[in-house]
């Protein structure tokens, strides 16, 4: 028996596998890679809100759990998906100017956010006011790690790549059965995909539509990822991600001619070279309506987890959060209160049947 089943294999199923592997575990993953807004995300961490200068939630514990993973990943694959790369947030005006070094004086702030104001011309980019650089940035090339990583599990006959089918599977007091085959827990890290979930449905995953595009822009020459309204973020060869739309309404990953107009004109007013689109593509997050990603065990069922709503920022999320949940399952460690769906079933006024064994 195998001691887990994982249902997905998006940022936070590729986290909890590798986690288990760090803990030689066993496990095997099934995923048909559908709602897997992993694939086409924009891949940048960053450890600050930059539309209001304040830091991301244990913006230090979550680069402190999300750097060595990726680097491991690398190490034994020989594969470079992780970037680092610093973010230049364009300022508009001296009050945002100001702003900025206003927050990079605060003690938490301090560690992120550069007081050198930087100057640098580029020729295509009108900025009299100069950027702020963000430190301990990038980008993670997440297809490419989705790629490399299940062609390992596959290699290693721990990756079913089908469709889920919960009508297969039987839950028991110390086990679950799926298709004969019996594991000690499973974990749902299904993404948008939760809403099909009849152990979890009830939570309150939202899902916000993203749209990006892929410029080939020569004359643009940045190494950094360039932050206004919308990002640029240079991808190799010419190439320059630009994202992203937020769209709360539509639930579908089809690309639309209203989010690459949206995205077109905040590009033509942020630069001013030549550029060709060579790629439009969307996906739907997995946002939380708090904010807030969605950690813990289910209320009745001692063996099921749900590892979801990692958001916009499931780079630096998806680790911290796998090592919290096993944490969690082997260690008795607590659940942060602001991630554990206890705090849902609270609401929901649903009791729960169980202590963590």
């Amino acid at each position: 028996m195998k001691d887990f089943l994982i249902v997905g294999l998006g940022l936070a199923g590729i986290s909890f596998s590798e986690t288990l592997r760090a803990h030689n575990k066993s496990f095997t993953v099934i995923s048909d890679q559908s709602f897997n807004s992993s694939v086409i995300a924009g891949g940048m961490y960053n450890p600050v809100v930059l539309k209001r200068y304040s830091e991301v939630w244990k913006a230090q514990e979550q680069l402190n759990a999300a750097m060595p993973l990726y680097t491991a990943i690398q190490k034994r694959l020989k594969v470079e998906f992780l970037n680092p790369m610093p973010v230049y947030r364009k300022f508009a005006s001296i009050e945002e100017q100001n702003n900025w070094f206003i927050a990079a004086d605060k003690p938490k702030m301090a560690p992120f956010l550069s007081t050198k104001l930087i100057k640098i011309q580029v020729p295509s980019i009108y900025a009299p006011y100069g950027y702020g650089e963000v430190l301990h940035s990038g980008y993670l090339d997440t297809k490419l790690l989705t790629e490399v990583y299940a062609a390992e599990l596959l290699s290693q006959a721990n990756l079913q790549q089908e469709h889920f089918d919960y009508n297969a599977l039987q839950v028991q007091n110390d086990a679950v059965v799926y298709k004969g085959e019996s594991y000690k827990n499973i974990v749902f890290a299904d993404g948008f995909g939760l809403h099909a979930n009849p152990y979890f449905n009830n939570l309150p995953l939202d899902g916000t539509k993203g749209e990006l595009l892929i410029i080939k822009a020569p004359d643009l020459q940045i190494n950094f990822i360039l932050k206004s309204s919308i990002f640029i973020m240079p991808i190799g060869n010419d190439l320059y991600k630009v994202g992203a739309t937020y769209n709360w309404t539509d639930k579908t990953d089809a690309i639309t001619e209203e989010g690459k107009q949206e995205l077109l004109t905040e590009l033509k007013q942020l630069i001013t070279c030549n550029f060709e689109v060579v790629h439009h593509f969307a996906g739907v997050r997995p946002t939380v309506r708090d904010r807030r990603p969605l950690v813990g065990q289910h209320y009745e069922h001692k063996n099921l987890f749900v590892l979801n709503g990692l958001g916009t920022r499931g780079v630096m999320f998806g680790p911290f959060l796998a090592q919290a949940l096993y944490q969690f399952i082997y260690e008795g460690a607590e659940l942060e209160k602001e991630i554990n769906i206890n705090r849902i079933y609270k609401k929901l006024d649903i009791r729960i049947q169980h202590k963590n064994a």
